[in-house]
């Protein structure tokens, strides 16, 4: 598994954005039993590059935390069912990730949270949304939910639902 991580803004170096990512794709992908040699790109930037990027692909241009863009269509035609897990045999690269600075500290210290675990959480959730996932109906953002539980209390987190 590769996550090749463009740093913009360099205030990500100081909570080991790298690290991160690797340890949060690979859990994921591991939780699923996706062991791969999957890719993942991942730009971490501030709010205003976010807001671009949340304006061209979403027709909403302000900032968000995170932004996911599936190298293709894996979702569930069926509220809370598995999407179509990637083919092994095809394309290697899941996709692409946005992460922004200014949004994630501020989330994280309104809901107290450790910024690294925010991040994780952040990133466990972008991963998933990579594999198919979505929380856009009911039954499928509990199964994401679930998901993004599961993992993160393998990786010794807190629940982020619970705070």
């Amino acid at each position: 598994m590769i996550v090749e991580t463009m740093i913009e803004d360099a205030r990500w170096e100081e909570v080991a954005l790298e690290t991160l990512a690797e340890s949060s794709v690979a859990a994921t992908l591991a939780h699923l039993g996706l062991g791969h040699d999957w890719e993942v790109s991942l730009l971490a930037c501030d709010d205003a590059r976010i807001a671009s990027l949340n304006g061209d692909f979403r027709k909403k241009p302000q900032p968000t935390n995170v932004l996911s863009w599936p190298s293709e269509e894996r979702g569930a035609e069926d509220d809370g069912a598995e999407p179509a897990p990637p083919d092994p045999d095809g394309d290697t690269e899941l996709g692409d990730i946005a992460i922004a600075w200014e949004t994630c500290v501020r989330e994280a210290e309104v809901g107290d949270k450790p910024l690294s675990d925010h991040v994780t959480h952040l990133l466990v959730h972008a991963t998933l949304h990579l594999l198919g996932y979505d929380h856009t109906r009911n039954a499928d953002a509990a199964l994401m939910e679930g998901l993004e539980r599961e993992i993160l209390g393998k990786m010794g987190l807190p629940d982020p639902y619970s705070m």
